[in-house]
């Protein structure tokens, strides 16, 4: 076949190009980025509260000591009300699965970290983010329940609210200190930040840090 002049020919057509991969990949949906605000708003609320209950120059610089303490119990009390709601989500769901398995990368990427090897293979969450997922729901969860011996002052002996209190008390203090690591690496991680924050992160820092996530 021929064409005629100033027509394209059948070689001229163009040739179609494959779609490039998005520069930005979805890493959490809005649910979850809720249910973890509210979440560490309420956390940061019950430390911050705990910290005026036990510091005295914190304690005389706030006042209001009743206030303080309605507010640190029930922010203790509606503390799983996020995690509850957040279950209504299927992605959130599909997360918390994944936090609680732990594969064969998961261990290399301990091994990676006690040897300060840089290349430590993970999938959507790390190891590290695993453990600390793990921790902070079993802590919550303790002092959840010495705390609700320490307010119903009926519902078990002197002796175990003693204990109840001598527990909660040890484990706040490494519930701060666990939070402030967080943190931490919150800030010195701009991108996984961001992904909490917008929901969304770079395709480039998704492959290079967690290689076995497949988005």
């Amino acid at each position: 076949m021929t064409s005629t002049p100033g027509s394209a020919g059948p070689t001229d057509a163009p040739t179609p190009r494959p779609s490039e991969p998005p520069a930005r990949v979805r890493r959490f949906t809005r649910a979850e980025r809720l249910v973890h605000r509210a979440t560490a708003t309420l956390a940061l609320l019950r430390v911050a509260t705990a910290a005026c209950l036990y510091l005295p120059s914190l304690a005389e610089l706030v006042g209001r000591r009743h206030l303080v303490v309605t507010v640190h119990i029930w922010t203790g009390l509606l503390l799983p009300a996020p995690y509850l709601l957040g279950l209504a989500s299927r992605a959130f769901r599909a997360d918390l699965a994944l936090l609680a398995r732990f594969t064969a990368y998961d261990r290399e990427w301990l091994r990676a970290v006690r040897g300060r090897r840089g290349h430590r293979p993970a999938g959507k969450f790390n190891a590290g983010q695993k453990l600390y997922a793990g921790w902070i729901a079993g802590a919550g969860l303790v002092m959840l329940g010495t705390g609700l011996l320490m307010w119903f002052t009926g519902l078990a002996p002197l002796s175990w609210r003693t204990g109840a209190t001598f527990v909660h008390d040890w484990l706040a203090l490494a519930a701060g200190v666990v939070i402030a690591g967080h943190l931490w690496m919150a800030l010195t991680h701009p991108e996984a930040r961001t992904g909490m924050r917008t929901g969304t992160v770079d395709r480039s820092w998704a492959e290079d840090e967690h290689p076995h996530w497949d988005p």
